[in-house]
């Protein structure tokens, strides 16, 4: 009776992410949609920081208008939060990987956790590798392998990238020999058979990007009104550049370099975007450089530096004539490719890595190397000339259905 008993008891799964901006939100949204949806019997603790609850009451409000008593959001306290040391350094970012992972297994022994998904495993990757143990299974979601992108075409690696590869695969080999780690999701194809054979135990798993998007219900009304709302200059096309924009890691001064090197005949046809989260300092150091570039060169740009909803995501996606993604050697997937993909809309993109073979694989636009502002620059005068023969419409959509909000969250729960 005893033994029957643990067989049917209902688990109790944990995710664990304390992180506010960028993908987080709407990857832990969606796994809390599919649950609620489905009426599961288990329970489901989320484990967020104290700004989640106030930066996304949309995903607090989803748990709320299910009703059930298996859902809950549990934020860390604000002084355990006050305590992580910031990310802004070499030394900040270890030492605050170690303190997220204490606080991860100090929730999911409170918890009565049965199994911990690591909504963002590359941060706990050395506390594996060294053997740390946890009070319950875990399974996690690995962002940024990088150790077979020799395999793409035209990447070339550099004696730093040589050993950042090495290293990597050395932690990776030490990390799946965990043995509570049970489930290693990814969302690169590519790379799950090199994890295959780096391990016995692990299961290795392609993740879906999960995009949610319903472009067939905003109307043209909607986009007009956006439109007007922005005030774009008619007979504009419109370049987005979308996301939290840190430093020059999505290449917004390498785009506006570019736009100076452009004859102004070209830049007075375009409308930048500029649209998502940027902190103070940023934003005063974006518009300082967007003044600069107007003094000489006729091209409007219009800024919108907040938080911008799902539901009105989509809306600029369809708004935008080209999407730009100039990313500064990224690591891994972005969100934005998918989002173009599913508005059925070109990307001007970085060729590097993961991101560029996507771009080449699935036809969804341009792909160069967005370090440097004169291939921009190009890149920029082709989509103003010749933009109607970037991408291939039937590869975007096939690449947006592959990816699905409702495929990425079945496929966690799948295998945990």
């Amino acid at each position: 009776m005893i033994a029957n008993n643990n067989m049917t008891k209902n688990r109790n799964l944990m995710l664990f992410d304390l992180s506010i901006f960028g993908h987080h939100a709407a990857y832990i949204k969606h796994l809390i949609q599919y649950w609620g949806d489905r009426q599961l019997t288990d329970r489901l603790d989320v484990v967020v920081s104290p700004m989640f609850v106030e930066k996304h009451a949309d995903v607090v409000d989803l748990v709320t208008k299910y009703n059930q008593k298996n859902i809950h959001i549990v934020p860390i306290s604000a002084a355990e939060d006050a305590a992580l040391k910031s990310r802004n350094s070499k030394i900040g970012r270890t030492w605050r990987n170690f303190q997220e992972w204490q606080l991860l297994c100090q929730y999911a022994k409170s918890l009565d956790a049965s199994e911990c998904l690591i909504m963002y495993l590359d941060t706990c990757q050395t506390q594996l590798a060294l053997g740390f143990k946890a009070p319950c299974k875990l399974s996690g979601i690995y962002f940024k392998p990088t150790f077979h992108y020799s395999d793409f075409s035209g990447y070339i690696p550099s004696r730093k990238n040589y050993l950042q590869q090495y290293r990597e695969k050395t932690i990776l080999a030490r990390m799946l020999k965990h043995p509570q780690l049970k489930t290693l999701f990814c969302l690169d194809p590519f790379v799950i058979k090199y994890l295959d054979r780096l391990n016995s135990h692990v299961e290795a798993v392609h993740l879906p990007d999960p995009v949610q998007v319903n472009c067939n219900i905003i109307g043209q009304l909607q986009i007009d009104i956006l439109r007007t709302e922005l005030g774009i200059d008619a007979g504009r096309q419109i370049f987005l550049l979308f996301g939290s924009f840190e430093a020059e890691r999505k290449g917004v001064y390498q785009t506006l370099e570019a736009i100076l090197q452009l004859p102004t005949k070209l830049s007075k046809q375009i409308c930048l975007l500029i649209i998502g989260n940027a902190d103070l300092p940023e934003q005063a150091a974006i518009q300082s450089r967007i003044e600069q570039v107007q003094q000489t060169q006729p091209v409007q740009v219009v800024t919108q530096f907040k938080y911008i909803s799902d539901n009105t995501v989509q809306a600029y996606f369809q708004l935008a004539d080209i999407v730009l993604a100039p990313y500064q050697h990224h690591i891994g997937m972005s969100g934005i490719l998918l989002l173009a993909a599913a508005a059925q809309k070109p990307v001007l993109s970085s060729n590097y890595g993961l991101m560029g073979e996507m771009v080449k694989r699935y036809h969804l636009g341009l792909g160069v190397d967005s370090t440097v502002p004169s291939e921009i620059a190009q890149a920029l005068t082709r989509c103003l000339t010749d933009g109607n023969s970037l991408g291939d419409r039937t590869c975007m959509k096939q690449f947006a259905e592959q990816n699905t909000a409702e495929e990425y969250a079945k496929v966690i729960f799948q295998h945990m």
